[in-house]
């Protein structure tokens, strides 16, 4: 087994008194898609946010391997802008200052490392189209391929597919998992499909209240322990 290029251990985060997460421990390793499931407000998409530091945590610690990338529900693109020009995006952070004011003073090599990103997604055809002329499950791709061209080693996905529909969520799903089986990406999706998770995803983490309360391979994830993590917390 790989080891684990996401670490959470014990995080603990509050909103105005409300405890979202509980002493949450998740692991992510190289190589894997993992789905995490639960009920809404069970402190899924907190912990990612808090995992690439776009929330800060009450309590405990993340480690991760290298760079981190999330990818959005909303996809955050900007849509008058070629989907290459929104790939190299992604690198912004490792250009000077001056290359990365406009598309125009993108280097070559950068260009040729998004256009290798577009292939992987299938969309190198798409290139030179601009963003807001794509499909919602295109745009979804471009997204994920300005992740990879980040060059994380960790990609969060928060739920990547809610927008989309079924045909486009399965092929962004499938995805995702071929980029970490392919690529040896670790790889986290916070997903309201537990279908495509069981189909697609080699662990399944579930929540209830902040904690994980199932972890488990995939294949021995059953209706009954799907049904356990949507059940109102009266019943439990």
């Amino acid at each position: 087994m790989s080891e684990a290029a996401l670490v959470i251990r014990g995080l603990r985060k509050s909103y105005s008194g409300r405890q979202v997460l509980d002493s949450l421990d998740l692991d992510v390793r190289s190589g894997e898609l993992v789905a995490l499931l639960g009920a809404n407000g069970c402190g899924k998409s907190t912990a990612l946010r808090c995992a690439v530091g776009l929330e800060t945590p009450d309590g405990g610690t993340v480690r991760v391997d290298g760079r981190p990338a999330m990818v959005f529900q909303q996809i955050h693109l900007v849509r008058r802008r070629s989907a290459i020009d929104n790939v190299c995006a992604g690198a912004l952070g490792r250009l000077p200052l001056r290359r990365s004011l406009t598309p125009a003073l993108f280097p070559r090599e950068l260009r040729e490392e998004a256009m290798a990103c577009l292939d992987r997604v299938g969309l190198a055809d798409r290139a030179a189209e601009r963003a807001g002329r794509l499909s919602g499950g295109q745009q979804q791709r471009v997204a994920i391929a300005r992740a990879l061209c980040q060059r994380a080693n960790v990609v969060l996905a928060d739920e990547p597919v809610s927008a989309l529909d079924p045909s486009a969520a399965e092929q962004v799903v499938a995805l995702l998992a071929d980029l970490a089986h392919q690529r040896g990406l670790a790889v986290g999706a916070v997903l309201h499909q537990p279908a495509l998770a069981r189909r697609h995803a080699d662990r399944i983490v579930g929540m209830v209240a902040g904690r994980v309360v199932l972890d488990s391979p995939a294949v021995a994830v059953g209706d009954a322990d799907v049904d356990a993590l949507y059940l109102p917390a009266v019943t439990r």
